[in-house]
């Protein structure tokens, strides 16, 4: 069982310090930094993933989302973070509400897991 734990550890390991050459990334969670020009009416806080929290993987994880009109994302774009934590950030930032506006925009979402 430990063998198998270090092998899955390992493989994260290589996988995030492989990403790092791939995209800049930064990772995040529960309180996002409110960096939006539109104002957000509903939002959803991640969860903080659990083999996220067992590697004690931390930090920032930065999402551009588009916005339509009517104010929901329409889409995502992930600019940062680790792997671990972005599916989280995603899955929150889709059930983001915003304002609405005369036409579409695009937003950079901060979320900060600590």
């Amino acid at each position: 069982m430990k063998l198998r734990v270090r092998a899955i550890a390992l493989a994260v390991t290589l996988f995030l310090s492989t990403s790092a050459f791939l995209a800049p990334k930064v990772l995040a969670q529960e309180t996002a930094t409110d960096t939006t020009k539109r104002k957000v009416k509903t939002k959803i806080v991640p969860e903080f993933p659990q083999l996220a929290r067992q590697l004690k993987v931390a930090g920032k994880v930065k999402i551009e989302a588009t916005i339509s009109p009517d104010g929901r994302v329409t889409s995502t774009k992930v600019v940062g973070g680790s792997p671990l934590l972005v599916s989280s950030a995603l899955d929150a930032i889709k059930k983001w509400r915003f304002e609405s506006a005369s036409k579409e925009s695009t937003e950079i979402i901060e979320f900060d897991f600590n």
